[in-house]
């Protein structure tokens, strides 16, 4: 365990507050005695389950209130439960084949070269949530059209819940203290350990010695995954919700999941100030990030959605 004057020392030394040391797994079993080796049950893991879990329920509730949609639910438990199935292939092979595209084939070649295989190692770390969320949108897509559902209603539906799994994936960020901020003065910024340990995910964590590593030459950085945690988070499940019990938005398909594109685009996009940028993607002009680049989509899309929800609907004459 690290010695206890080292954790206060170096954090009032970099004028930062020190990072809470929680173990990037919540227990690790070792099955070394059958050859397995050990089993580490990690926050990440379990912040993807707990996401996917509560979306299920807050999207089950939603759907057993056909009123809240104008009368008529937009899918049945069953289908409800299809999509579901869909949506995690959506978010796990979205989500690694979208850090592939956006980011090794551009910048990592030869990492790719080295080992073709690579790109399907998604234990070694690298999802995107761009890429997720293209996945999950495809699948949402396919399930609507195979059972013949409408496809914004279920999109809304989305646009609320995606935000829970967000917020729980942005807090096991700041646990495996990874993603973390630009170095700052302010009085939130935390000293994150940015020690390396060969072989280890995350790489500042030492498996072995049970401990977080430091350098001693650590710097006071933006503790950004919480503030992503609040803006992609928090914040559009918060707004969401409001408008959908208070205010009848389902009523209006489209315009939630709309809302979600634009409130998600603009979390990122500010949180990018504050977050440090990959090294070997650092270097884009006009101080853009790759993540204020692929947040641009979702802005034109999540306008077009909430124009086409509120835009005056035809009267229709009768006959």
């Amino acid at each position: 365990m690290t010695d206890l004057l080292t954790l206060i020392a170096l954090p009032m030394a970099a004028g930062g507050l020190p990072f809470p040391e929680f173990s990037p797994a919540l227990v690790s079993i070792d099955f070394g005695f059958v050859g397995l080796g050990t089993f580490h049950l990690r926050w990440y893991a379990l912040a993807y389950i707990a996401g996917i879990m509560l979306a299920w329920q807050y999207a089950t509730a939603l759907i057993n209130r056909p009123a809240m949609f104008g009368g008529t639910s937009p899918a049945t438990k069953d289908d409800l439960d299809d999509i579901m199935f869909w949506i995690i292939l959506g978010i796990i092979l979205g989500g690694r084949f979208g850090y592939v595209l956006f980011y090794m084939v551009p910048y990592q070649q030869d990492v790719i070269a080295a080992n073709p295989l690579s790109v399907l190692k998604i234990w070694d770390g690298g999802m995107s949530f761009h890429g997720g969320l293209i996945g999950v949108t495809l699948a949402i897509a396919m399930i609507a059209r195979r059972r013949k559902l409408s496809l914004l209603p279920l999109g809304d539906i989305a646009g609320v819940v995606a935000p829970i799994g967000i917020m729980f994936g942005r807090l096991a960020n700041f646990i495996n203290a990874e993603l973390y901020g630009r170095k700052t003065d302010s009085a939130l910024g935390v000293i994150f350990p940015e020690g390396y340990v060969p072989g280890s995910t995350p790489s500042a964590y030492d498996w072995v010695a049970k401990q977080w590593v430091y350098t001693g030459h650590e710097f006071a950085r933006h503790p950004s995954q919480l503030y992503e945690a609040v803006l992609e988070g928090l914040l559009p499940v918060v707004v969401a919700s409001l408008l959908i019990w208070k205010f009848g938005a389902l009523k209006k398909p489209g315009l939630i999941a709309g809302l979600f594109l634009l409130m998600y685009g603009t979390g990122r996009s500010v949180v990018e100030n504050f977050r440090l940028p990959d090294s070997f993607a650092s270097n884009l002009p006009f101080g853009l990030t790759m993540g204020m680049i692929l947040s641009a989509p979702m802005w034109i899309g999540g306008a077009w959605l909430v124009w086409n929800a509120l835009k005056p609907k035809p009267l229709h004459s009768p006959d």
